[in-house]
């Protein structure tokens, strides 16, 4: 039998790249005959005319389904939808922009071939982005790595080849507060790497601002490790040691030489620092608490306005 693989593709606003996009993914699916491919929109709640363009391509080829959200949910609820809906033996996720090349496909099933479960890709070299989010985006995984038992791949995003058990573990995993990335390593299976070098986008603005990447460097760190958690605890205990021997030393300054007035911006320093301690420390566990609030509401994590399902041949 010939395998049925879905490429995955989470949409937000992007008129300008999707049909750019399905010309290349048609192309590359002409030169692999030997699958049958689907490709899957996933419409993240487009204010532009994405989901008009995914309707049109599902017209002229069967191949073509989507995903219509009832709102915008966030790329990491997107993709999600779309692995829910999967039944092929393998799943591609790629980006709508084109950073991520769709001609490195071949190479991802090639490997699949040899019996890797998931096949991603690392990019090394951003090219287009400027040099405060390369930056940024190195503290951060080299942050994580260090901060996690589980072995996160460095600069690897969500464009890989995943097998069927990969896909079936992955509709496990119903958390609200998700960083995919790590997820990815989180289930295991036998992993392979491939290097390409990742191209500006085509068309249209990134939907990442700053602010957006922060959340989701936050969600990271907190959905996958403690650490932030023991810190906090450490440097209390820190603080706590150098207060007591402090006040050990005013205590014994005042027996021998008596008391004076004298040390205000010291102590207005020191109740400024342990109140900052606190703040940050109270901060970290309400990040933890939050999430165990979100989660014990149970909500389920999307709702579909629409699916229309791709015809792909088994």
């Amino acid at each position: 039998m010939t395998q049925s693989i879905t490429v995955l593709i989470p949409t937000f606003n992007e008129e300008l790249t999707v049909p750019k996009l399905y010309s290349r993914l048609k192309k590359m699916s002409q030169t692999a005959t030997n699958y049958n491919f689907e490709f899957l929109f996933v419409n993240d709640g487009s204010h532009d005319n994405t989901l008009t363009i995914i309707k049109k391509l599902a017209e002229k080829d069967g191949r073509v389904g989507y995903i219509n959200l009832s709102r915008n949910f966030g790329k990491e609820i997107a993709m999600i939808a779309g692995i829910d809906r999967v039944e092929s033996d393998a799943l591609i996720i790629i980006d709508a922009d084109l950073q991520d090349p769709p001609e490195l496909i071949a190479d991802m099933l090639r490997l699949w071939e040899q019996g890797y479960d998931d096949i991603y890709a690392r990019r090394t070299d951003r090219q287009g982005e400027s040099w405060l989010k390369r930056i940024t985006a190195s503290v951060f995984y080299r942050l994580l790595q260090r901060s996690t038992e589980i072995p996160i791949q460095r600069d690897a995003g969500d464009f890989r080849l995943l097998d069927r058990r990969c896909i079936d573990a992955l509709k496990q995993l119903r958390e609200h507060e998700r960083y995919t990335k790590g997820l990815f390593s989180w289930i295991g299976y036998n992993k392979h790497e491939i290097t390409y070098i990742r191209e500006p986008r085509i068309a249209g603005k990134t939907k990442w601002n700053y602010f957006k990447l922060v959340n989701l460097a936050i969600d990271g760190i907190v959905s996958f490790t403690t650490t932030p958690l023991r810190f906090s605890t450490g440097i209390g205990m820190i603080v706590s040691l150098f207060a007591f021997m402090y006040i050990l030393y005013l205590v014994i300054r005042t027996m021998l030489f008596g008391s004076d007035l004298a040390g205000y911006p010291s102590i207005m320093a020191a109740i400024l620092f342990l109140g900052g301690v606190q703040l940050i420390s109270l901060g970290i566990i309400g990040e933890y608490v939050g999430r165990i609030f979100n989660e014990t509401k149970k909500r389920p994590l999307y709702f579909i306005d629409k699916y229309h399902k791709p015809k792909v041949k088994k």
